[in-house]
C-alpha cells in the first residue's frame, strides 16, 4: 500500500499576521519570520533589477518547497511575493508616488525550518542551468525579520490607487492610537498581477509601530 502524501502547509491560512480585511485596520504581533530577500531601487513597472529580482526568488522558493517534501517530508504552499518599500523623503511613496526614488527588499516567506545549508543548497541547484540561471541569483539573502507589532490593512485595486489608503494609515489611525511609524512599509501581494485584472488586486498593506 502507499503511503500518503505529507499534509501541505498553508500559512497564509496558518499565520494571523497574513490575514487582512478591507475597511479595517488591526494592530497585531507578527512573528520573527525567514524570508528570501534581495535588494533594488527604482520604479518596479520599469526596473530590470525588480524583474530579476522576482525571476531570483521563485526558482529558489521551489526548489526548497521541493527540497523540505523530499528530504524531511513537510510540504507547503510556496508563499506570495512581498515588498517592503522606503525613500529618503516619503512623501515620495506616498503621496507623490515618485516610483522612481523608491529602493525596495522583495522577499517570499519560507519556513522556521529553512537552514542556511539548505538555502546554500538551492542556490547551488538553480545555478547549475549555467547561462540559464536567473541573473540575480547571487544577489539572493535568507534572512530572518522581526516586525514585532505592526498595523495593517487590504487595499483591493490597482497599486498605484494605494495613496488614500496608506494616507489614513499613516495621518489619522496610526497617531489616533498614540502610536508612531517605525521601519519600513510593507506589502504583501496576495494575487497575481499578471492573472488579475487592477481593480481587483488584493494587498496586504503593513506598517511597523511603537
Amino acid at each position: 500500500m502507499a503511503e500518503s502524501a505529507p499534509a501541505k502547509t498553508d500559512f497564509k491560512k496558518t499565520l494571523d499576521c497574513y490575514r487582512a480585511e478591507r475597511g479595517r485596520f488591526r494592530v497585531i504581533e507578527v512573528p520573527p519570520l525567514r524570508y528570501l530577500m534581495i535588494d533594488g531601487a527604482g520604479d518596479p513597472n520599469t526596473s530590470d533589477d525588480f524583474t530579476r529580482g522576482v525571476e531570483a526568488l521563485y526558482p529558489l522558493a521551489y526548489r526548497l518547497k521541493f527540497a523540505s517534501k523530499r528530504e524531511l517530508g513537510r510540504d507547503y504552499v510556496v508563499m506570495p511575493l512581498e515588498g517592503l518599500w522606503w525613500a529618503d523623503d516619503m512623501a515620495s511613496f506616498t503621496s507623490a508616488r515618485d516610483k522612481s526614488r523608491w529602493s525596495w527588499t522583495l522577499m517570499i516567506m519560507v519556513p522556521d525550518w529553512t537552514t542556511d545549508d539548505a538555502f546554500a543548497a538551492a542556490v547551488a541547484s538553480v545555478a547549475s542551468a549555467g547561462a540559464e540561471a536567473p541573473a540575480a541569483l547571487a544577489g539572493v539573502r535568507l534572512e530572518t525579520l522581526a516586525e514585532g507589532r505592526v498595523v495593517q490593512t487590504l487595499h483591493v485595486g490597482s497599486y498605484d490607487d494605494e495613496a488614500p489608503l496608506l494616507a489614513r494609515l499613516h495621518d489619522e489611525f496610526i497617531p489616533g492610537e498614540g502610536l508612531r511609524m517605525r521601519g519600513r512599509h510593507h506589502e504583501i501581494y496576495l494575487s497575481d498581477r499578471r492573472r488579475t485584472a487592477p481593480d481587483k488586486l488584493r494587498t496586504i498593506l503593513r506598517q511597523p509601530v511603537e
